[in-house]
């Protein structure tokens, strides 16, 4: 249950503030900025983070989903799961990037590090969290 908490609490709110950074560079707005401006960013972003949750609840809960299932197989070590995590979330942030504006391997990267670093960053830490000791069975 907490591996489920970690991914819903923390994925929509890294990957709006990431999505958020993502499209501000691709309009051009940290060519000229100042501290005034990255204080108006970070209002957008705290005026925009319940439409992060509405809109990316479901999706962390997915990736948290699949976590959880490649955490009881044992033969997967907590370093290969996060990489599986981080490739699934890269690679689902990429197709549903293809959709929308922009192209060019620049634009996937990015749209790919909104996905990926969630991703990551939830299963290291439900492995750190929630992970519950294996107990061995008394004889």
């Amino acid at each position: 249950m907490k591996r489920y908490l970690i991914f819903g609490i923390l994925g929509p709110f890294v990957g709006g503030f990431l999505l958020l950074l993502e499209t501000t560079y691709q309009s051009g707005y940290w060519e000229q900025t100042s501290l005034a401006e990255v204080g108006k960013l970070l209002l957008i972003f705290i005026k925009s983070l319940q439409y992060n949750y509405l809109f990316g609840i479901v999706p962390a809960l997915m990736v948290g989903s699949i976590d959880d299932i490649l955490y009881h197989i044992r033969r997967i070590s907590p370093v290969q799961r996060m990489l599986i995590i981080g490739l699934i979330g890269f690679t689902a942030a990429v197709l549903y990037s293809a959709r929308g504006p922009g192209t060019g391997v620049l634009t996937y990267l990015l749209y790919g590090v909104v996905g990926l670093v969630p991703a990551m960053l939830s299963s290291w830490l439900s492995h750190k969290y929630a992970n519950e000791p294996h107990r061995l069975a008394k004889a």
